[in-house]
């Protein structure tokens, strides 16, 4: 009762853009292996549940071999490509990574090419870490180059393609360890906790060859902003204001 979905009428304009054969990626922090899930089940909050069906997540190897992760993609629309972060760890494996990844990325322009897809990707490519010291969870940055390579593939598509930044939290249901393991089987806890969603203003096609990371600048800014703004309304409801 205390999870919350902020952007509605940003939500309304991208189901009416992929409606019309037009591509929407929702540029998402990432907090927990439940993010599929919870940003189905707070679209369907909001009547969008056909719509949420639909997403395909784009997300890294350890949705499909992680036993806790497993559970949280079934049912979900996965891409799988391995992160610059995981795909160096076992240097044998590094080729078939590779040909995966391509493998992956044939696949995701393919559905932009026939147009009206609806891709959810964390441009930081990894999930957002507790600090340390201060006790709180800033979103981790937007890698450029990723956002670049969604980019690129939407003008390939020869289709409109919407970028939106989706500000996600879900961090306390199932926080991540405070340092990144390559591996498999991180000791974890599950909590009952408030979540929430914020679809951001789509992003303005700024930034041209020599000044694109304004593009990925503006969209990163963007999703902090709005995750902040949830955080504030979750905070709020809980104690009661609301």
């Amino acid at each position: 009762k205390n999870s919350i979905v902020m952007g509605k009428e940003n939500a309304e304009k991208a189901f009416a853009q992929i409606e019309a054969g037009e591509n929407v990626v929702f540029l998402a922090n990432h907090q927990s292996e439940a993010d599929p899930q919870v940003f189905s089940i707070l679209l369907e909050a909001i009547g969008r549940g056909e719509e949420a069906a639909q997403v395909t997540y784009v997300a890294g190897h350890k949705v499909t071999t992680d036993p806790l992760a497993i559970p949280f993609s079934m049912g979900r629309n996965l891409l799988c490509i391995h992160s610059k972060k995981h795909i160096n760890v076992d240097p044998d494996s590094k080729a078939i990574k590779q040909r995966q990844n391509l493998s992956a990325m044939s696949s995701m322009l393919a559905m932009l090419k026939e147009g009206g897809a609806s891709l959810w990707v964390a441009p930081s490519g990894g999930r957002d870490r507790r600090n340390l010291e201060t006790g709180e969870v800033p979103i981790a940055p937007f890698d450029q180059k990723t956002v670049d390579m969604f980019r690129l593939m939407g003008n390939k598509s020869k289709k409109p393609t919407h970028f939106y930044p989706l500000a996600m939290v879900s961090y306390d249901l199932c926080p991540p360890p405070d340092f990144i393991d390559p591996g498999v089987g991180e000791q974890r806890n599950v909590r009952f906790v408030p979540i929430g969603i914020n679809i951001m203003d789509e992003v303005e096609n700024v930034g041209g060859v020599e000044s694109r990371h304004l593009f990925t600048e503006n969209a990163e800014k963007a999703c902090d902003e709005g995750y902040k703004e949830l955080l504030e309304a979750i905070n709020k409801k809980q104690d009661g204001e609301e």
